[in-house]
């Protein structure tokens, strides 16, 4: 299992990865290593994501004194999010993977976003810190109220289980599903949704209800999440073909569904 404090249960041995996601506005890489964060970088230019990913991971290792043959995994959020920004990052993944003929781990962006954002409401929230789980659903915008969207539980002693995989929902729905079941689930003592909230608030307090335990926590991306997620999976044997790899878009692009649509005669 994957500990939520950053320590894993798995083989022995050091084992160094450099983590990366561009699934979101944010550009994040990370070098973890042995479940512990050595170095990162985050950026802010979605549009950019393209030229500048590859200058941004060799200044990271360059400034840490690594050098790609050194590292053990390359490990790569592979979706579902911007489906131009999984894209990259899938291709860089693949391409330093089989350059540098490193193994391959894709973690699903989602989670990431998650376990992200729940290692640092553990810092920041005293309350966090009993036996009940908590439920955290990250939130990526996929337009006309759609989110790309999952939920995990999570507890203070470092569990983390997976409720619901990735899919694209109506935020309204979705959040008024989240707030009954979590509602009549003694064992849950709150609810968080996290990540790209803002477009979002109105229809989650829209879903609240007396006595409802949902919240919210705006989140960026961060790859020291992707990192702990590849470690532990490959620590268990787990890794991905480098030539089959492919991302996780969750739906068609805009455009192929358009193509689709119109050869049915929609």
């Amino acid at each position: 299992m994957i500990r939520t404090d950053g320590s894993l249960i798995g083989e022995s041995g050091s084992v160094t990865v450099l983590a990366f996601d561009t699934s979101t506005a944010a550009f994040s890489a990370a070098i973890v290593k042995d479940g512990a964060l050595i170095d990162s970088v985050v950026s802010f230019a979605e549009r950019n994501h393209s030229v500048r990913i590859l200058s941004e991971i060799k200044e990271l290792l360059s400034r840490n004194g690594i050098a790609g043959q050194e590292l053990d995994v390359i490990a790569v959020g592979q979706g579902p999010g911007s489906y131009t920004g999984v894209r990259i990052a899938v291709t860089a993944a693949k391409t330093l993977a089989w350059a540098w003929n490193k193994p391959l781990v894709g973690v699903s962006s989602l989670e990431a976003l998650g376990l992200g954002a729940w290692r640092r409401l553990r810092q920041e929230n005293e309350d966090l810190a009993d036996d009940r789980d908590v439920w955290l659903v990250p939130i990526m915008d996929a337009r006309r109220g759609q989110v790309y969207t999952s939920r995990y539980a999570a507890n203070h002693a470092g569990g983390w289980q997976t409720i619901d995989a990735d899919g694209i929902r109506l935020i309204a729905d979705w959040a008024a599903r989240i707030e009954d079941e979590g509602t009549e689930d003694a064992q849950v003592s709150a609810i968080w949704f996290v990540g790209d909230i803002a477009l979002h608030q109105a229809a989650i307090e829209e879903a609240e209800q007396s006595g409802t335990r949902l919240r919210t926590f705006a989140w960026d991306m961060d790859a020291t999440a992707v990192g702990l997620l590849a470690e532990f999976r490959f620590r268990q044997g787990e890794a991905h073909d480098v030539h089959t790899f492919v991302p996780n878009y969750t739906q068609l692009a805009e455009a192929e569904a358009k193509l689709l649509a119109s050869n049915r005669g929609e």
